[in-house]
């Protein structure tokens, strides 16, 4: 078993092929959480068509996934790469009863550094992950 208590990063990027599908299908014109960490998407306007994979630290994830819906009721679309978690108070109050939910066959590999400090893209993730759909596609 994984030991979970390790530090983990919170800068860890989608792999190019799957944002890819997703913005085929979405046509996204932000992204709030980009490898860049002077940026703070959590304090600035959201543009209609948002393609959110928020850092999987509890408070940032969480913060990120109620900006989502605040955005969504404001007539934007937010899709969110998010790992899954169906027990959590945050997946019953918002995501299960105001969103559409896909689950992703396979675990992502995400591109990003490891614990020893290596660049990686072909190692899966911890979590299976789920797409996450704020708002209507036809924005």
């Amino acid at each position: 078993m994984k030991n979970r208590n390790i530090n983990h990063r919170d800068d860890w990027q989608t792999p190019p092929e799957l944002y890819e599908k997703l913005n085929k299908e979405f046509n996204f014109d932000f992204d709030p959480c980009p490898i860049n960490p002077k940026f703070d998407g959590l304090n600035c306007e959201w543009n209609l068509r948002n393609f959110i994979n928020p850092p999987y630290s509890r408070t940032l994830k969480e913060a990120f996934i109620r900006k989502a819906f605040e955005e969504s009721k404001k007539g934007k679309l937010c899709v969110m790469l998010l790992p899954v978690s169906t027990s959590t108070k945050i997946f019953h109050e918002i995501i299960y009863p105001n969103a559409k939910i896909r689950f992703l066959k396979g675990r992502v590999k995400f591109i990003g550094t490891n614990t020893f400090g290596e660049k990686v893209s072909t190692k899966c993730g911890m979590h299976d992950s789920m797409i996450v759909i704020f708002g209507k596609k036809n924005n």
